[in-house]
């Protein structure tokens, strides 16, 4: 019987950022899956803070060179990838000098202070989505993590061009943020630009743009969520329960990989 795919897009992960607990996250899920029977490829951020030399990074050529505009200024797409210890599964990082340099304005590794963020995310969503079709990746189970990922499953969704991964069950998980993410007053426009419909977009006018904006609309596209939050967001929730689509709290979820092999097999085998 053939592995099922897993495609995991992911806003930090360990050993390439420090150890803390969404990094760590990262992997144990990674890894742990991997494990379990799934055939898995990892999507990052190829953060300013992740040392290439040490971590053996090397650049995808075939893959790279993939332009993404964003206010009529393309941004190239630089792939590179590494293998994750100890199960030597894959994961790929989406670079970009515009976008992913380390600042000194930046206030932690991911630089989530910056009045770019938007952009950043737009670059990161539409770099990861073109090369897993170039990589003809058809995955059971799409899991995306964290604000940097949070577009995914709306351009998945939303998008016409996603039909590749039209039967892929989608899963985002809502990370803790230390720090609101703030979206630029254009955000919406620039969705618009990449085809994002406007029926879709008028029930989010109105809301506040940061993070708890990322998180509804990653919800609102979703299949199912986990909420690695001490308490989850009320509103949050209530779209979730709304949807009636499952999902786990912190509790349930944490250390508990068992948890999510359960999770992605009920959503995989409907």
């Amino acid at each position: 019987m053939a592995k099922k795919k897993f495609l995991f897009v992911a806003q930090e992960v360990a050993p390439y950022l420090p150890p803390e607990n969404i990094s760590t996250l990262g992997k144990e899920v990674a890894t742990g899956i991997h494990k379990r029977g799934y055939e898995v490829r990892t999507f990052t951020p190829k953060w300013g803070g992740i040392n290439e030399r040490r971590n053996q990074l090397h650049e995808v050529i075939r893959l790279s060179g993939l332009n993404v505009t964003i206010d009529d200024n393309d941004h190239p797409l630089l792939l590179k990838v590494a293998s994750l210890h100890p199960t030597r599964t894959q994961v790929y990082f989406i670079d970009n000098d515009d976008f992913f340099q380390k600042l000194d304005s930046d206030i932690d590794e991911v630089g989530s202070n910056r009045p770019d963020n938007d952009k950043r995310i737009l670059f990161f969503t539409r770099s990861t989505i073109e090369t897993a079709k170039k990589l003809q990746w058809d995955p059971a189970v799409i899991h995306s993590q964290g604000w940097i990922a949070a577009l995914t499953p709306v351009y998945l969704r939303q998008l016409s061009d996603s039909v590749p991964f039209e039967d892929s069950k989608v899963v985002y998980t809502v990370l803790p943020d230390e720090n609101e993410v703030v979206i630029d007053d254009d955000f919406f426009r620039r969705l618009r630009e990449d085809g994002v419909k406007e029926e879709f977009l008028n029930a989010y006018e109105g809301l506040e743009k940061n993070s708890g904006l990322l998180h509804r609309m990653a919800i609102d596209n979703s299949d199912g969520v986990i909420f690695m939050t001490e308490e989850p967001d009320a509103d949050l929730l209530a779209a979730v329960e709304a949807k009636g689509i499952p999902y786990m709290r912190k509790e349930e979820a944490s250390g508990n990989l068992e948890a999510y092999i359960e999770f992605y097999d009920k959503l995989s085998d409907k």
